[in-house]
């Protein structure tokens, strides 16, 4: 039994700890925007320099040069998202400018129902476009988007098919990625009044609540279905370490798509979910000290594996987002501070110029093909600023 005394001094230090790590003066919010912005327009130059007829969007920097995709590539919008965010920190209109420009090279895509990540994609980049302008264009655009995207259900399944490819390995493929997807039929489904795009998307969360997830609420990457009777066939990976490991940057998709599915249902088993998920990751003994994942849980060489900076931005996004919703509010806050505050450290915030243009080192795509491993990737970045611009809006109302 620890003394009461003893235990009153660990209570004050605890919250001492907190106050230091979560109540930065709005001078030192300032000038983190300063920095991001500073780095961002260094980040433009770079890329526009890379850009060749269609390759038109920086994913991630490989062999010691920047690898630029063209628009159907799923990370095609992410940039674009970065920009407009900082146009939404600053209200400068140059903000503004460069993120049409990237933003409007995708407009093709709304017409592409051969993958998801057209949800991801498109609402990363013409979501934040509408949010911050209100122009008709943007909108129309996102409602064909998510047309696109509702194509790909299959009711008797109750899940939008995530992958068209390796037909000899699945017959009906559903990821854990989905869930990324989801917030740009929930965004259609009040824009239009169409209650199926909304319908669709409950469908989904909740199967891939049934059929994703492990009783320790760690989740699988895949579950293929039987395209005939819906039954869930067969459980793997694609970017983890094998099919029964809990790879990262997949439990950091389902905290931050079931905490959405809150926001847009209020129905409470999301909630609950998400913050099981959210037990899972941050009482995992493998997470770092950092909090920062390696790119696995279960990866056999931890701590000598990569991290995934990605998957942190990601969790710490979600993170103050749940912190909004859960009585778990100040622990969710305070594991989301140390993720950005890591992030932030020299140790992941790289000057773009030393960085092949982007603003996190230490991420990784998938080890285990041997895909962008402890490298700059794009999503990282995008995830990272939605995190510190969270993070601000939450630091704001505190100091009200």
């Amino acid at each position: 039994m620890i003394p009461l005394m003893n235990k009153l001094k660990l209570i004050v230090l605890i919250l001492f700890l907190w106050s230091c790590s979560s109540n930065k003066t709005p001078r030192e919010i300032s000038s983190n925007v300063n920095l991001i912005e500073e780095r961002l327009k260094a980040s433009i130059k770079i890329f526009a320099e890379a850009r060749n007829y269609d390759l038109v969007s920086p994913r991630s920097a490989s062999n010691g040069m920047i690898r630029m995709v063209p628009t159907t590539d799923w990370t095609s919008g992410f940039f674009a998202g970065e920009l407009w965010m900082m146009y939404e920190l600053t209200s400068d209109s140059y903000w503004k400018e460069k993120a049409s420009q990237y933003t409007l090279s995708l407009e093709n895509e709304k017409w592409n129902s051969k993958t998801h990540d057209i949800g991801i994609k498109m609402y990363c980049s013409f979501g934040k476009a509408w949010e911050n302008t209100k122009d008709p264009l943007y909108r129309e655009i996102l409602i064909q988007s998510a047309k696109s995207l509702a194509s790909r259900f299959k009711p008797n399944i109750g899940c939008i098919r995530s992958l068209d490819y390796d037909l000899e390995r699945w017959d009906y493929p559903v990821t854990i990625d989905n869930m990324m997807s989801l917030e740009l039929l929930f965004w259609a489904a009040k824009e239009t009044g169409n209650e199926l795009f909304r319908e669709i998307a409950v469908e989904n969360a909740k199967n891939t609540m049934t059929n994703h997830f492990r009783e320790d609420y760690s989740s699988y990457q895949v579950a293929d279905y039987n395209p005939e009777t819906g039954e869930v066939q067969a459980r793997n990976t694609i970017s983890g370490y094998s099919d029964e490991s809990a790879w990262s940057r997949g439990q950091a998709y389902g905290l931050y798509g079931f905490t959405m599915v809150y926001r847009e249902t209020g129905d409470k088993k999301f909630l609950y979910h998400a913050e099981n998920i959210a037990a899972y990751i941050l009482n995992h003994p493998n997470l770092s000290e950092n909090k920062i994942p390696y790119w696995d849980f279960n990866a056999p060489d931890i701590p000598n594996e990569p991290y995934d900076a990605s998957a942190a931005a990601i969790i710490a996004s979600a993170l103050y987002e749940l912190s909004s919703y859960s009585t778990n509010k100040d622990e969710y806050i305070l594991a989301a501070d140390k993720i950005l505050e890591t992030l932030f450290s020299d140790e992941f915030l790289a000057n773009p110029k030393d960085n092949y243009g982007f603003l996190l080192r230490h991420s990784t795509g998938a080890k285990a093909q041997g895909l962008e491993v402890d490298t700059p990737i794009i999503y990282a970045d995008y995830y990272f600023l939605e995190a510190f611009c969270r993070s601000r809006i939450l630091k704001l109302k505190n100091d009200k």
